[in-house]
């Protein structure tokens, strides 16, 4: 009897379980050889086709004709007629990139998709901080555009000092009257309207407050010092009824001043970061730097030692050490 010598590719596929009817499953393609190619290609045509429409769409936006971009980067119109062209997959040089972009005035990086951003570095720059001066109190329209502006979002704010938009009239005289005389009445009429825009914008607001900013308040203690019990009584009364009347439209928090700490800031939802410096706003618009100023001051909001449910409870208590 003769025995059927098993071929070296028979052994192997009953080594591993594979009939000959699936064996196929486990090969790959020749065909598929060319994947990583394929993957490059796609990539060239893609950005090729970000390039062409941005380009176009700059060209457009700055009224520029393919002669006019051709004779003012210093190329043959044919070549940029090329780079336009549909089917184009060959980039032109850095440098054509980068002249079409100074011309433009956008980035190369928005030109070549690699950005949304249509601006070039220098004005991302100077557009994301800008600096104004603050006034004594809130009479500055900048502010008042500010929180216009962002409508509908959420305001996280740390004040320099009890929030002026909760303040009486009375608290704001003995406060600003002294430095702004008969001008006074302008802080009165801007904290008005600040109320009235909680009340009726759609916002949330968010307050962090130092601990020790209510206890010197309540004794007349430091900043507050000979501030008379009459108009603090008054005042406290006020803070009491707003934040249960607004709430949880407005929240109020008390945090640990030696455990954390912030400068005055107000954050406009996604859109800035406002600090106060005094004789200046500092304000952010880089979506970097306020998520970072977001995320700190929802640590103070975590570590609160007074909730907002708690900070009415807290003022009725605290009204009874006023004298």
């Amino acid at each position: 009897m003769h025995r059927r010598v098993v071929t070296p590719s028979e052994k192997r596929r009953a080594n591993v379980g594979v009939s000959r009817s699936s064996e196929h499953l486990l090969t790959v393609p020749p065909a598929c050889d060319n994947y990583p190619y394929m993957a490059a290609k796609m990539d060239k045509l893609t950005r090729a086709r970000h390039f062409r429409n941005r380009l176009a769409e700059a060209m457009r936006n700055a009224n520029v004709t393919q002669s006019g971009l051709a004779r003012n980067i210093a190329i043959d119109r044919s070549t940029l007629s090329q780079a336009l062209k549909d089917d184009a997959t060959r980039m032109p040089s850095a440098h054509i990139v980068g002249a079409c972009a100074a011309t433009l005035g956008v980035s190369s990086d928005w030109l070549l998709g690699l950005s949304d951003r249509p601006e070039s570095a220098a004005d991302l720059l100077d557009n994301s901080f800008e600096l104004s001066q603050a006034p004594r109190a809130l009479v500055d329209e900048q502010i008042f555009a500010w929180h216009r502006e962002a409508a509908g979002y959420k305001i996280r704010h740390v004040p320099a000092a009890l929030p002026d938009m909760l303040k009486t009239d009375a608290m704001l005289e003995w406060e600003y009257g002294p430095h702004l005389g008969r001008t006074a009445q302008q802080a009165i009429n801007a904290s008005r309207d600040r109320l009235n825009w909680i009340r009726d914008a759609g916002s949330e607001y968010e307050i962090a407050l130092p601990i020790y900013e209510v206890e010197c308040f309540v004794r007349g203690a430091g900043y507050y010092a000979k501030l008379p019990a009459h108009i603090r009584l008054a005042q406290i009364d006020q803070l009491i009824a707003l934040t249960r009347q607004l709430y949880p439209r407005l929240r109020i928090y008390q945090f640990d001043a030696r455990a954390l700490y912030s400068a005055p800031v107000t954050i406009f939802g996604p859109l800035l970061a406002v600090f106060y410096a005094g004789g200046h706003y500092m304000a952010f618009r880089d979506r970097q730097r306020i998520e970072i100023f977001s995320q700190d001051f929802d640590v103070l909001i975590r570590e609160a030692t007074h909730t907002a449910r708690d900070f009415p409870g807290y003022l009725t208590d605290m009204r009874a050490l006023i004298r």
